[in-house]
């Protein structure tokens, strides 16, 4: 019997902004390949001797600038089966609440941002399944108050 492995390399985070009393969220376009054009939310690998939390600190840091974040755990995941390797990608993606007055700073990874209602963001996610993650996080985070059980 074959068995498909499952790999768990990486973090994801949903960053949320208030604006005009919408939340919003953001969205980076990826630049470079295998996503490239794909806009999506953050993610990245863990690195050798770090946690999750530390990771996904550093990868909201990198990707955006923003260092400023209150931070929960989401109890969503993002799931990806890779054809071309054969197995299986999760990674936990946490949710982060940043100032209205927060400015983004894109690294090369990424060649837009954007700030998005639920509604639109989930229109505009490229992946299939971000939209559910999505939906979750507005229900569990927006529209009911986030269980401090949750926060990092």
């Amino acid at each position: 019997m074959s068995i498909i492995p499952i790999k768990s390399t990486g973090v994801a985070a949903v960053l949320l902004k208030e604006i005009n009393n919408i939340y919003h969220v953001l969205l980076l376009k990826r630049a470079s390949h295998p996503l490239h054009n794909i806009w999506c939310y953050i993610g990245g690998g863990i690195d050798e001797g770090e946690t999750a939390i530390q990771a996904i600190y550093r990868e909201i840091a990198e990707e955006t600038g923003i260092t400023e974040v209150v931070l929960y755990s989401s109890n969503q995941f993002d799931q990806i089966f890779s054809p071309q390797e054969n197995y299986i990608y999760i990674a936990p993606v946490f949710v982060g609440f940043v100032h209205q007055e927060q400015s983004v700073v894109l690294n090369d990874e990424h060649s837009d941002y954007q700030w998005l209602p639920f509604e639109q963001a989930k229109e505009v996610v490229s992946l299939p399944g971000n939209e559910d993650v999505l939906q979750s996080i507005e229900h569990n985070f927006v529209k009911k108050k986030p269980l401090t059980y949750l926060q990092i």
